[in-house]
């Protein structure tokens, strides 16, 4: 076989090999040192070295040698015409020299040529423009080939260039993505910062400062709150206020499925485990991992899956419904419920012990009717926000509407609120809400006023504890009428105690006692509703 055969069956081996590399993987700098390795190795084209443009100075950059580390303290530069790499930036075509020493434009900066041996330099073009440089060296003096060697160098740098745009395309693709997701974040953040959570009062302050402090930790979370006071979106704000927040959020309404749904929905089940289950299914702790999951109404599950949720707060662990081997996450459990816990694992319905695992930090969001003058700042956020939605101009409450309002308990809380004004931005005649506007049911039946004879309910509520538990009647609604005196009274000195026991007519030490005996206390010193 001749020469020049035998220097073509090289080089078609070679260039199948060096389309290898780049073909296995986008990592550009390992995937051009093992093609350099190859030219030398294959077809003798050693001392391989590629130079790289940097956009920004216009100059070209060495990014690899063959057979050396190249350091990224002092990078070796070209500029536009200076030596034989600089020349490419400016005519943008191969050079090949037989002998390199005699030519006055090398520099060798590198340091490693034979000046008495051939060089080849080609450009690597991306998309029609020069975007880096690779130059080669020939082991042996000039054979009479060094034109087709020279076009061999540029078939390399040809299919370099072609890796060097898909790896481009990828790494802006991946740019756009994170641009996209880290703007995503910013705009959920915002959403679900304590900032936008309605309310100036000092018992939303005392709230917005307890989830300052627990949102930096990973400790476990009981909210506490009647329905409608906006459970979730406080845990929303903990979630994307913590460590976690770049990791999922996971929510799960415990009340909206049966236990045996719930137990699958949390913890996943195997293939076969029961009829429908075709594969493995991923629950929501391990969809969870890293993150957070959000259990809301904790207190309705049945007293058999409490025994299943422990095991999982206590080591982590659970097992897959139909599985047998244990799965870990790394998950932080916030938890909801408008019920009395306390109440629930003396009546034997909540296990203490799984009570404990969740009462780690406790917070009491405070229903509407402690917190009026959070009325109009909240109706103003609704309206404005319900405008936004139909595209209309947002509406306002007259004076006398805005009072109205205000001395309503609104039982549906927040949610109910929220609501009204939907309702009133859609029917309202005009663009000042006055009382008239507001509906029948509301003006005639204002929510939550007490009836006119408030014995006639306390008798109404008597007749129904004597049929539903008798022996426990008059303790039960002692306590209630108690607690809620005592509740009042701390919601309107803003939790000050002498001046709440000064307000009932009871000494310091009754009120403190009071508080104690009818569990009204909790982690910070607040009274939990019922």
């Amino acid at each position: 076989m001749t020469l020049p055969a035998q220097l073509h069956r090289a080089e078609l081996d070679c260039l199948y090999r060096v389309s290898e590399i780049l073909s296995r993987s986008l990592d550009c700098g390992q995937s051009v040192r093992q093609v350099l390795d190859v030219l030398d190795e294959e077809v003798g084209l050693s001392k391989g070295m590629v130079s790289v443009l940097d956009p920004e100075a216009g100059d070209l950059v060495v990014h690899a040698v063959q057979g050396t580390d190249v350091g990224s303290d002092e990078p070796v530069r070209y500029q536009p015409g200076e030596g034989i790499v600089g020349l490419l930036l400016e005519d943008k075509r191969s050079v090949a020299l037989p002998v390199v020493g005699r030519d006055h434009r090398f520099l060798d900066r590198l340091g490693i040529y034979d000046r008495n041996l051939p060089f080849i330099a080609a450009p690597i073009n991306v998309g029609g423009r020069l975007k880096g440089v690779l130059a080669v060296q020939p082991e042996e003096p000039d054979d009479g080939l060094l034109s087709e060697r020279a076009r061999f160098v540029e078939m390399v740098a040809s299919l370099i260039g072609r890796s060097l745009r898909l790896a481009l395309d990828v790494a802006e693709e991946k740019k756009t993505l994170r641009e996209e997701r880290d703007t995503l974040r910013r705009t959920v953040r915002h959403q679900y910062g304590f900032d936008n959570i309605v309310g100036h009062s000092m018992p939303m302050r005392r709230v917005f400062d307890q989830i300052r402090m627990v949102a930096k930790w990973n400790t476990t979370v009981l909210i506490r709150g009647e329905t409608g006071t906006g459970k979730e979106l406080i845990a929303n704000a903990i979630h994307y206020n913590s460590p976690r927040a770049r990791g999922p959020y996971v929510r799960v309404n415990c009340a909206s499925l049966p236990e045996t749904l719930l137990e699958s929905e949390l913890f996943g089940h195997e293939k076969g485990a029961f009829t429908g289950a075709v594969g493995v299914r991923k629950g929501r702790f391990e969809s969870a991992d890293g993150g957070t999951l959000f259990l809301d109404e904790i207190g309705e599950i049945s007293p058999a899956f409490q025994a299943k949720l422990l095991r999982v707060l206590s080591d982590g662990n659970f097992y897959r419904v139909g599985g047998h081997q244990p799965v870990k996450a790394n998950v932080r459990v916030i938890a909801a419920t408008h019920q009395n816990l306390d109440e629930r694992v003396k009546q034997g319905l909540f296990r203490e012990d799984l009570f404990h695992r969740l009462n780690v930090i406790r917070l009491r969001l405070p229903p509407l009717r402690e917190r009026h003058e959070d009325v109009a700042l909240l109706s103003r956020h609704f309206l404005s926000r319900s405008a936004a939605e139909l595209s209309v101009e947002p509406k306002r409450l007259s004076e006398a509407t805005l009072k109205f309002l205000q001395g309503l308990d609104f039982p549906g809380n927040v949610r109910q609120l929220e609501n009204l004004c939907h309702w009133l931005t859609v029917m309202a005649p005009g663009q000042t809400i006055e009382v008239a506007d507001l509906p029948p049911e509301l003006r005639e039946h204002p929510a939550g006023a007490a009836p006119a004879d408030w014995l006639s309910g306390l008798a109404l509520e008597a007749d129904r504890l004597l049929a539903a538990q008798p022996g426990h009647v008059f303790d039960h609604l002692t306590r209630s009428f108690e607690g809620t005196l005592i509740r009042r009274a701390l919601a309107v000195t803003g939790g000050r105690r002498i001046e709440a026991a000064q307000l009932l007519g009871i000494g310091r030490n009754t009120i403190t006692r009071k508080i104690q005996e009818l569990g009204l206390e909790d982690t910070k010193g607040e009274p939990p509703s019922e």
